[in-house]
């Protein structure tokens, strides 16, 4: 098995924290934070970026984001326990975005875990959004950069979780081969090699999880495999001021 940083002599550092209330643990020196909450929070944002939305606020309440319900421009979207909030239009399926008509329109979103994610972090110097969606538009900007790396997991209600803590090893991964990153963190060591038993079939992730039934009883499966596919998308969004904005990047062809 390689070792989980081969160069000794790398210039900044990746690390994971697998639960925002470890966050503070992590922070210091991070310049760079991706916010990663693969089901479905990020996904979603990604998705909707994708597809014509101008901007994305993330706010922490319900009640913040009932406030632009059938505001002109604004959608409003809320998710608790991976249903729509009752009286919103949307909640954070990637799905129902890609299938709606979001062009120009602002939408102002709150999750049970990402959103919370998002604001706990958003006094980094940089916050960007990951998923398996934008994973290699993602890591290719994330090496351009002059900046220690910090992965940060939406987790679920503060716990860790298997689908985050996978990608977050896989944008590692593929930090690490740069070999401009290095890492000193065991969470760090921990989440490449959840990747590296991963990698050949990300669906396998959820098959052993014990919340793959409430996934099962949501609905949520073609969500879930919709994902849990990699690079849909070259679109990473960023947060500047508060709003969500989308950054377009290059993507290297084979």
């Amino acid at each position: 098995m390689k070792p989980a940083s081969r160069n000794p002599d790398y210039k900044y550092r990746v690390e994971v924290c697998f639960q925002p209330g470890q966050y503070p643990l992590y922070s210091q020196d991070m310049g760079i934070v991706v916010v990663i909450d693969i089901l479905r929070a990020t996904s979603a944002m990604v998705t909707a970026f994708e597809h014509g939305a101008e901007k994305i606020i993330p706010v922490g309440t319900i009640e913040e984001a009932r406030q632009y319900i059938g505001r002109s421009g604004y959608i409003a979207a809320a998710e608790r326990d991976g249903e729509v909030v009752e009286g919103f239009p949307f909640g954070n399926s990637p799905i129902a975005f890609a299938q709606a008509d979001i062009e120009g329109k602002t939408i102002v979103m709150t999750t049970t875990n990402g959103t919370r994610a998002i604001n706990l972090a958003q006094g980094a110097k940089q916050l960007v959004i990951g998923s398996f969606l934008n994973m290699t538009a993602l890591s290719n900007w994330l090496i351009t950069q002059n900046e220690n790396v910090l992965l940060l997991c939406s987790g679920w209600k503060d716990k860790f979780n298997l689908e985050d803590s996978v990608f977050a090893g896989a944008v590692m991964d593929k930090l690490l081969e740069s070999g401009k990153f290095g890492l000193e963190e065991d969470s760090s060591i921990a989440a490449k090699y959840l990747f590296m038993a991963a990698r050949d079939n990300f669906m396998s992730i959820l098959k052993a999880a014990p919340r793959r039934r409430r996934i099962e009883k949501l609905k949520l499966n073609e969500d879930v495999k919709y994902c849990l596919t990699p690079d849909q998308s070259s679109i990473i969004p960023i947060l500047r001021e508060g709003v969500l904005v989308p950054m377009e990047v290059e993507v290297p062809k084979d």
